[in-house]
């Protein structure tokens, strides 16, 4: 099938043009290009017209999961008809294993699992594998170990209409494939048999088939709704793929259970060598402890660390990772390309240093460290094509893709803010101002602030460190203005009410370190201060100016205040590129005789969501005690329907809402018992 874009948009301004250069230097092979877009230009949109054109897989690689999520949603809905997925990584919470030798303190690994993000990475690695026209929105969790696609495939199962099979049978090749039995509520990954019915629920899906096994044959098979019962659609013919991506043949798994043998009495006779005698019997007992686990059930806790032996590979040689699933000739756009490339290169360096320790002190085999993320070169190895996407490219994606591929004009006609330098101290020589002007640049962006305010608009201001803008905000506090901070150690759900009330104007500056970067979407900041602009260093570097710069793009009167004593070369280019796209976009406003207006987007309070789910959840309980409603599981299974359909749409936040809900309702109906 083919890729078919859907938008009642059509390309504008330098779209057409970035399109047409970018479609034209994959045609002609060029290994790496690069899209220079501007905050609002449409990237996404841009991105979507070439892989229409191209029609090829296409691996779209962002560095958060929210980042992906919102992709993922723009390009489901570019392309409604094809395959459009998210592939992140499952855990809700991750503790590594560890071992820290100063105090002697071993970490057990902890790890909670997102049973929907796990679905989506199974129809993200199924549609890989089935089809063509697939596009998979993945953070950096793609360069980290994955089951063998050989084998992924090899063993999946095809249901015919008419084929001989029996019941038994049937149950059979489902335990084989490690779908687990259940009488109850049928989860992803389950099935279980009802006289001469089965009912399955693959592993990437909410949907029940029901396979009718009579007279030593499949008579029919159905979809069901899982909460309603009601009958669907029936097919001919299924493929039902593994409930695992790790898949090993029995063969397989006795001669890796063998290798871990002779590696452990290796490295036993290594330490015995060396006099590691603790470490020794620390090893020893782990190793056997888990090689009986995987004998006896097929598994052990930590079962990755021995993903060598199991995928058979060579000492050193990387794992399968979600790239070994893509087809030669896939293309890769790797977004916010300037964050994405460190995030990759960074990860293999941290799990090696981690995963030596541990081997060290025995509580690993060697052969744990091979159980790892891609290198940068193992990486590019594996990708072929590739266009990298930013506001402010790297030098790294430059190097590679030479001159990028412009995007600077915006559809709708705002124009990047108009920057103002300012000095930090009285006296400084900027503009010839006077001591009396300028009496420091605290009190100065304060003045600037409450301008702002009184027309109704917002300002925002980043600072160097934590506590300069704990300081701040409370400095502006009692001077009379209301003011709140965010930075790392704020809680996300905090956070969320902060930037909500801050766009609803319950206070009117804002105040943060790097969180005031990518990601911020608050149209009502006409004013934002940079402090110290003249530091350098990460956080006043070029490609850092240009993103906080970018901060005050949404507002058609948009303002930069830069305080500094002295003109840095970060400045200076942050200055001058500003003021290029500044020209060009009042250029194609001019000729075109567009009016920028200022972005009108719609606050949406989550936190009061969150506690209207509650209330709701509660009211629920009250009809039930009323007599309205009767059968309290049925709610809980309608809620778990609700909260699975918003993860298939990739709206966690709601999802996260509705599972509050259910718990409320298991713990109120719990104490009623």
């Amino acid at each position: 099938m083919q890729f078919r874009l859907r938008s009642e948009y059509q390309p504008e301004g330098d779209q057409p043009a970035a399109i047409a250069a970018l479609v034209s230097g994959l045609k002609a092979g060029e290994r790496d290009q690069t899209l220079l877009g501007v905050t609002g230009s449409g990237k996404t949109f841009t991105a979507a017209n070439v892989i229409a054109q191209v029609q090829r897989p296409t691996l779209v690689i962002a560095h958060n999961k929210t980042l992906a999520a919102q992709l993922a949603s723009e390009y489901r809905e570019f392309f409604p008809e094809n395959a459009v997925h998210y592939f992140v990584s499952y855990y809700d919470y991750y503790q590594p294993e560890a071992y820290v030798p100063t105090s002697d303190t071993y970490i057990e690994k902890e790890a909670q699992i997102n049973e929907d993000i796990e679905r989506l990475r199974h129809a993200a690695t199924q549609s890989l594998l089935t089809r063509s026209d697939v596009i998979v929105v993945a953070s950096v969790s793609c360069i980290y170990g994955l089951g063998s696609p050989i084998e992924y495939q090899k063993v999946n199962l095809k249901i015919t209409k008419g084929e001989a099979m029996t019941r038994a049978a049937l149950t059979r090749k489902l335990v084989a494939i490690y779908f687990e039995r259940t009488a109850g509520d049928l989860m992803p990954g389950t099935f279980r048999a009802l006289g001469s019915k089965i009912e399955v629920m693959p592993a990437s899906e909410r949907t029940v088939y029901r396979i009718d096994v009579a007279g030593g044959k499949i008579t029919k098979i159905e979809e069901i709704d899982p909460v309603t019962r009601e009958i669907g659609a029936t097919h001919d013919a299924m493929f039902i793929f593994p409930a695992r991506q790790y898949v090993t043949p029995k063969d397989v798994q006795e001669a890796a259970l063998a290798d871990m043998e002779t590696e452990l009495a290796a490295q036993l006779k290594k330490f015995e060598k060396e006099g590691k005698l603790l470490e020794a019997e620390r090893l020893k007992r782990r190793t056997r402890q888990d090689i009986s686990m995987i004998r006896e059930f097929g598994y052990c806790n930590g079962i990755e660390n021995y993903s060598r032996h199991f995928d058979r590979r060579k000492s050193g040689e990387p794992a399968y990772t979600l790239l070994s699933y893509f087809p030669k000739d896939f293309l890769t756009i790797i977004d916010e390309s300037h964050v994405t490339i460190s995030q990759i290169g960074a990860m293999y360096a941290g799990d090696r240093a981690r995963k030596d320790t541990l081997v060290e002190f025995g509580f690993r085999l060697p052969s744990a460290v091979d159980n790892r993320p891609l290198t940068a070169t193992e990486f590019r190895e594996r990708t072929g094509q590739t266009i990298y996407t930013s506001a402010t490219p790297g030098k790294y994606e430059l190097e590679l893709g030479g001159k990028p591929v412009e995007q600077i004009i915006r559809p709708t006609g705002l124009i990047d803010p108009e920057i103002i330098v300012r000095p930090i101290v009285s006296g400084s020589p900027y503009q010839g101002r006077s001591l009396a002007s300028y009496p420091g640049q605290v009190k100065d962006f304060i003045n600037e602030a409450e301008a702002v305010t009184k027309k109704g608009a917002r300002s925002m201001v980043t600072v160097l460190t934590k506590k300069m803008a704990e300081d701040l905000a409370q400095f502006l506090a009692e001077r009379g203005i209301k003011a709140r901070y965010v930075h790392s150690d704020v809680q996300t759900i905090e956070r969320i009410e902060i930037l909500t009330d801050f766009r609803k104007g319950v206070f009117d500056v804002l105040v943060g370190v790097n969180l005031l970067r990518e990601g911020l979407d608050l149209p009502e900041v006409e004013l934002v201060g940079i402090l110290d602009a003249d530091k350098e260093g990460f956080l006043r570097s070029e490609t850092s100016l240009i993103q906080t710069i970018g901060r005050a793009a949404r507002n058609v009167n948009g303002r930069v205040l830069l305080y500094a004593d002295s003109m840095t070369g970060s400045m200076e280019r942050a200055i001058g590129e500003t003021n290029r796209r500044r020209a060009i976009q009042t250029a194609y406003n001019t000729a075109h005789g567009i009016t920028p207006q200022t972005i009108a987007k719609k606050i949406k309070d989550i936190t009061g969501d969150i506690q209207r789910s509650r209330s709701r959840a509660v009211s629920e309980l009250a009809r039930m005690d009323a007599g309205a409603t009767t059968d309290t599981k049925k709610l809980i299974k309608e809620k778990r329907r609700q909260m699975h359909d918003a993860a298939d749409r990739l709206d966690f936040e709601t999802a996260a809402l509705i599972r509050d809900e259910i718990r409320v309702l298991e713990e109120e109906a719990k104490q009623k018992k």
